[in-house]
C-alpha cells in the first residue's frame, strides 16, 4: 500500500526559497467594478479620477480606471500563498512602480523572483527579498515592486542559506516615473476634485496632518483581505500567533492612510511609484489611525515621454499612526524611552515613501 501524500499546501519555509528561484503563482484575478465598490466600503477614498468616471475622462483616462492600490493589493495577494503563508510579518517594499492604470476587465497574474536571504541570528525565522511583477492579459507590465518579509523556518537545525542582500534603490528617481498615456491635467476641474492645491502650493519640507482618524474593525479588515485573495494565516486565525490577535494586513494600513491623505493632498490623484515602506508596528482591531504627510521632493515633469506641462509628481513620505500626533514626528531622539535615540515614534505604524502625480 502507497504512502498518503498530501495534497495540501503548506506554503514555503524560509529554507524552501534559494536566490534566482522564479515562481509563478496561480490563480489570475479579473478587477470588476464590485472591486470599486468594495474599496470605497473599506476606505473613506475620495480621489476624483478613481471616484468618476467623467472626471477621469476629463483628464484623458478612458476607460475609468480603479484605484492604483487595488492593483497591487491583487497583485500582492496572488503571492501570498508562495512567499508569505508562513510569514512572521511583511517588513518593507522598494521600487514599485505603476506601469498603466488597471481597467475593470483587466486580468492580472503575477511571478516573482527571490533575489535575497538572510537568516536571523535566532535560527528560527529568516528575510526573504523578492521581485514581484503583475502583468495583465496581454502580457504588459502593470505594476512591478520588491519586498522582504520575514518567514518562519520548518526544521530550526537546517543550515542557514549564504546571505545575499540585493541593491535596491532608496528612492526612484523623477525619470524613472511612467506617465499614463493620455493623462493631461490642463483642463483640471479643481472644483470637481475637492480642493484648490497644486503643484506650486506644496514646498519641500512642508508636513500636512491629515486630521480625521478611523477604527479599525476585525470584520472589515478580514473582508479586505480576503477580497485580494491573501491567505497568510497570521490575518484571519487567532492559533496563528501566540497572543492570540489577528495581525491586519499591512495594505490594508496602506489603504486607510492613503485615504486618510486626501484631506489635504485631494489633487494627488495617481500613485506613480512607491519608494519605499515599512510596517514599522502591527495594527490589530480597536486602533485608531490617524495619517500626516510630508513633502520630501518635487518634480516637473514636462521632460518626461508623455507628461505636458500641465503634470508635476510630488515625493511624498505617508505615515499612519497609532493614536492623533499632532506634533508629526517621525523619529524619537529621546534616550529615555523605549524606542531610543532615532528609533520611530512610538505610535507609528507605517512609513511610506511614494511619488504622486499632481496638476501644475
Amino acid at each position: 500500500m502507497s504512502a498518503t501524500v498530501s495534497k495540501t499546501n503548506p506554503g514555503n519555509f524560509f529554507e524552501d526559497f534559494t536566490v534566482g528561484q522564479v515562481i509563478e503563482h496561480a490563480t489570475p484575478r479579473t478587477v470588476t467594478e464590485g472591486d470599486r465598490a468594495l474599496y470605497g466600503a473599506l476606505y473613506p477614498t475620495r480621489f476624483a479620477v478613481p471616484s468618476s468616471a467623467a472626471f477621469a475622462a476629463s483628464v484623458g483616462l478612458d476607460p475609468h480606471p480603479v484605484e492604483d492600490l487595488i492593483a497591487f493589493h491583487i497583485a500582492f495577494g496572488k503571492t501570498v500563498p508562495d512567499i508569505s503563508l508562513n510569514a512572521v510579518a511583511n517588513l518593507g517594499y522598494a521600487e514599485l512602480r505603476f506601469h498603466r492604470p488597471v481597467l475593470p476587465g483587466d486580468t492580472l497574474s503575477t511571478r516573482s523572483e527571490v533575489i535575497g536571504l538572510k537568516q536571523n541570528s535566532n535560527g528560527r525565522s529568516g528575510v526573504v527579498y523578492v521581485r514581484s511583477t503583475a502583468s495583465n492579459q496581454r502580457d504588459e507590465v502593470a505594476l512591478d515592486w520588491c519586498r522582504w518579509v520575514m518567514v518562519h523556518k520548518r526544521d530550526v537545525d537546517a543550515a542557514a542559506p549564504e546571505t545575499v542582500l540585493p541593491d535596491l534603490k532608496k528612492a526612484l528617481a523623477a525619470e524613472d516615473l511612467v506617465v499614463p498615456d493620455g493623462l493631461d491635467f490642463s483642463s483640471y476641474d479643481f472644483t470637481a476634485a475637492g480642493e484648490p492645491h497644486r503643484f506650486d502650493d506644496y514646498a519641500v519640507g512642508e508636513k500636512i496632518d491629515h486630521v480625521d482618524g478611523v477604527t479599525f474593525s476585525d470584520a472589515e479588515h478580514m473582508m479586505a483581505t480576503r477580497l485580494w485573495q491573501n491567505t497568510a494565516k497570521v490575518h484571519f486565525n487567532t492559533e496563528a500567533r501566540p497572543d492570540g490577535n489577528r495581525l491586519i494586513y499591512g495594505g490594508h494600513v496602506i489603504s486607510m492612510a492613503r485615504a486618510l491623505s486626501f484631506n489635504g493632498l485631494a489633487n494627488a490623484q495617481l500613485i506613480a511609484a512607491i519608494n519605499g515602506g515599512s510596517h514599522v508596528a502591527p495594527a490589530f482591531a480597536g486602533d485608531t489611525v490617524y495619517a500626516w504627510s510630508e513633502v520630501l521632493d518635487k518634480a516637473e515633469l514636462s521632460g518626461l515621454s508623455g507628461a505636458g506641462d500641465s503634470i508635476g509628481a510630488l515625493r511624498l513620505r505617508l505615515v499612519a499612526t497609532k493614536g492623533r500626533d499632532e506634533s508629526m514626528t517621525l523619529r524619537n531622539d529621546d534616550p529615555s524611552t523605549s524606542s531610543g535615540t532615532g528609533g520611530y515614534q512610538d505610535g507609528v505604524l507605517l512609513d511610506l515613501d511614494y511619488w504622486a502625480l499632481i496638476p501644475r
